[in-house]
C-alpha cells in the first residue's frame, strides 16, 4: 500500500515524536541523515528543533509520508534559499524512508512528491540536494532524475579516518 504525502502538516507531539523516530531508526540503520549511529531521538531533538524553527519562520517547509498505519514513515525538507540572488532554487533536506518501508519504491514516491511540492513554491525553478558519497546514493537520485553537478572530496568526516565526499545534486523543474 503507498504512502499518503502531506506537504505542510500540522506539527502536532505525535508528529515530533514520530519524526524523531523514524530519524533514529534511519541513522541507527546506516541511513546518511546527518548523523551516526548509534544515536538516540534526545540526540537528534535539536536538530529538529532548528527545522522547526525554520518552518515557523517560514524558511523551510515538511513533506511527510504515513504508512497504513498512520506511522510517519518517509520526511523531507524543502528549504527556501534567503539569499536574493537564489531564490529560484530550493534544498530538499533529511530525505528519509523508514527501514521497514525500504525496498518498496517509497524513496521514489517521497522524491516524487517533494517534486511536486516544489512546484507549487511561486519562481522555484530546480531543487537541490546534496548527499554523502560512498553509500551509491548518487545513482539512486540519477534514477530519480537528479544530476550530479558537483563533489567535494572528503568534506564529511564520518569518523576520524573515514572522509566521504559531499555530491551535490540538481533536478531542474522546468
Amino acid at each position: 500500500m503507498p504512502l499518503t504525502f502531506t506537504f505542510d502538516p500540522v506539527v502536532t507531539p505525535e508528529l515530533r515524536d514520530g519524526i524523531l523516530d523514524l530519524w533514529a531508526d534511519v541513522t541507527n540503520a546506516g541511513g546518511a541523515v546527518g548523523f551516526v549511529p548509534p544515536v538516540t531521538t534526545d540526540e537528534i531533538r535539536p536538530g529538529l528543533v532548528r527545522q522547526l524553527v525554520a518552518m515557523a519562520e517560514e524558511r523551510s517547509r515538511l513533506l511527510v509520508g504515513h504508512d497504513e498505519q498512520g506511522r510517519v514513515a518517509a520526511t523531507a525538507f524543502l528549504t527556501l534559499n534567503t539569499h536574493r540572488l537564489m531564490t529560484h532554487w530550493i534544498w530538499l533536506y533529511t530525505v528519509m524512508v523508514h527501514p521497514r518501508h525500504q525496498g518498496k519504491g517509497y524513496g521514489r514516491d517521497l522524491l516524487a512528491a517533494a517534486e511536486e511540492a516544489a512546484r507549487t513554491l511561486d519562481g522555484v525553478e530546480a531543487i537541490r540536494l546534496t548527499c554523502r558519497g560512498g553509500l551509491g546514493l548518487e545513482h539512486f537520485y540519477a534514477s530519480c532524475g537528479y544530476k550530479e553537478v558537483g563533489r567535494v572530496p572528503g568534506a564529511i568526516r564520518v569518523a576520524p579516518g573515514d572522509d566521504r565526499d559531499d555530491v551535490v545534486l540538481l533536478l531542474p523543474l522546468a
